[in-house]
């Protein structure tokens, strides 16, 4: 056997060899043989713990936003409790002057915007602004000079009721009166 020889080639690497897959795997023992049953058995138990581990995160998921809702909420709550115990407290007193009912009022005001920023609860005061629509709700329409000669045409004049936003999400328009043009 000559090992230059081309034509001596294994029947391993000759592609045209009589040796057949089927004659290889015959060629071993039983044993080695995969058991197909113990795979699949083993392959769904592991589809089973994926789809209850998908479920767990879905469920926790879900919790989690509940929570994050009933605490942001709850956090808006606790800043209004002072503002509310004012008011119990002014209600409860007699005989009040009206310097210290006002002087109480005030406090009261405060309290309640320093629970609207805790909150990210912002007034909209438009006054000298264009009319916007989408932040404005127009109650009237007057001669813009005849208020304020400085104010252009389709701005507010003045604000009858004062409007909010949570970030940039209107939660109630302010009520404007607008210059007419």
């Amino acid at each position: 056997m000559n090992s230059s020889d081309p034509k001596q080639e294994s029947p391993e690497s000759d592609p045209h060899s009589d040796v057949s897959r089927e004659d290889v795997e015959s060629a071993l023992p039983p044993e080695s043989e995969p058991d197909l049953s113990a795979l699949l058995a083993e392959r769904e138990d592991q589809l089973m713990r994926m789809a209850a581990e998908v479920e767990n995160l879905r469920k926790r998921h879900a919790q989690e936003l509940s929570n994050a809702s009933k605490f942001a909420i709850e956090s808006f709550a606790e800043a209004l409790l002072p503002a509310a115990d004012s008011l119990e407290t002014a209600l409860r007193l007699q005989d009040q002057s009206f310097e210290g009912l006002r002087s109480g009022v005030e406090l009261t005001l405060r309290q309640l915007q320093q629970a609207f920023e805790r909150g990210r609860l912002n007034a909209l005061d438009p006054v000298g602004e264009k009319f916007d629509p989408n932040r404005h709700q127009a109650v009237s329409m007057v001669d813009g000079a005849s208020r304020d000669p400085a104010v252009p045409p389709n701005h507010v004049v003045e604000v009858m009721q004062k409007g909010y936003l949570i970030g940039e999400r209107v939660i109630r328009p302010a009520l404007v009166i607008v210059s007419a043009p």
